[in-house]
């Protein structure tokens, strides 16, 4: 199947634990995971608890999170947060660890919002070097770092694909090629981003997608964004990845839309 769920967003109604389970059994090969420990650095007993779910479930990991600090109370990750370049650090070798036993090889790094003691240009010369950090700790694992813009967050600088891209590129200049953009088709489009564009300038070097509908970050069909032509397109120009199931569920049924994508 050429998607994987997010068991962060998908299957709320069931312990963490038991989600890649409930993705299986709705007939997924894969799941990904915002950072699924309360800590950056989890006790090694959670961790292995976190990846024997994953495999006793019989499915992989294509993607994790790195810590991104408290999402709930409105954190947005630690890439550019000055004073937590320690915890960080910690959190990449933990990350790395987890990619090499589950084969996952894509890891999102949260930017961080902007932090009103800081300014814009120390969060940003801070954020080159932790994504070069991160980069290079799963690099020994062949591993990718994805750089996202997000919605919803006023205080979150990256909001459009060139956002992001504008970083991804300073990064690479410091000598870190392994980084991406991840492109979710919601957060671009609700930031009023032109997509259509950024899916025929930039494809084919994604190193991610997402989707989910808009307005209400539902399921495909629920709001009015064009998600599988925007899939489509992005194929057509050599996007050769998974597409993510970030949306929230609205029906007993969240995955129902996909038995139309078949028979279409």
């Amino acid at each position: 199947m050429s998607y994987t769920v997010n068991c962060s967003i998908l299957f709320t109604d069931l312990p963490l634990l038991e989600r890649p389970a409930a993705a299986g059994a709705a007939g997924f090969d894969a799941v990904e995971f915002w950072w699924p420990f309360g800590a950056s650095v989890p006790a090694d007993r959670d961790v292995d608890a976190f990846v024997d779910a994953v495999g006793n479930a019989g499915v992989r990991l294509s993607g994790l999170n790195f810590q991104a600090g408290d999402m709930p109370g409105g954190d947005r990750g630690l890439v550019s947060w000055p004073g937590r370049e320690a915890e960080f650090a910690e959190n990449v070798a933990v990350v790395a660890a987890i990619g090499e036993r589950t084969g996952c090889r894509a890891f999102n790094a949260l930017y961080g919002n902007r932090q009103s003691e800081h300014s814009p240009e120390a969060q940003d010369e801070l954020a080159v070097c932790n994504l070069v950090a991160a980069a290079e700790g799963v690099a020994g694992i062949g591993g990718t770092v994805l750089l996202e813009p997000v919605s919803g967050a006023p205080a979150y600088p990256l909001r459009t694909a060139q956002d992001a891209l504008d970083v991804i590129a300073e990064v690479r200049a410091a000598g870190a090629g392994n980084i991406g953009l991840l492109a979710d088709f919601y957060h671009l489009a609700v930031n009023g981003d032109d997509v259509d564009a950024v899916i025929e300038a930039h494809a084919a070097e994604f190193g991610h997608v997402q989707i989910a509908d808009a307005p209400g970050r539902n399921e495909p069909g629920t709001g009015a964004l064009p998600l599988q032509r925007w899939i489509d397109r992005s194929r057509e120009l050599g996007y050769p990845g998974l597409v993510g199931l970030e949306y929230k569920a609205s029906q007993q049924d969240p995955f129902a839309w996909l038995s139309a994508v078949a028979s279409a």
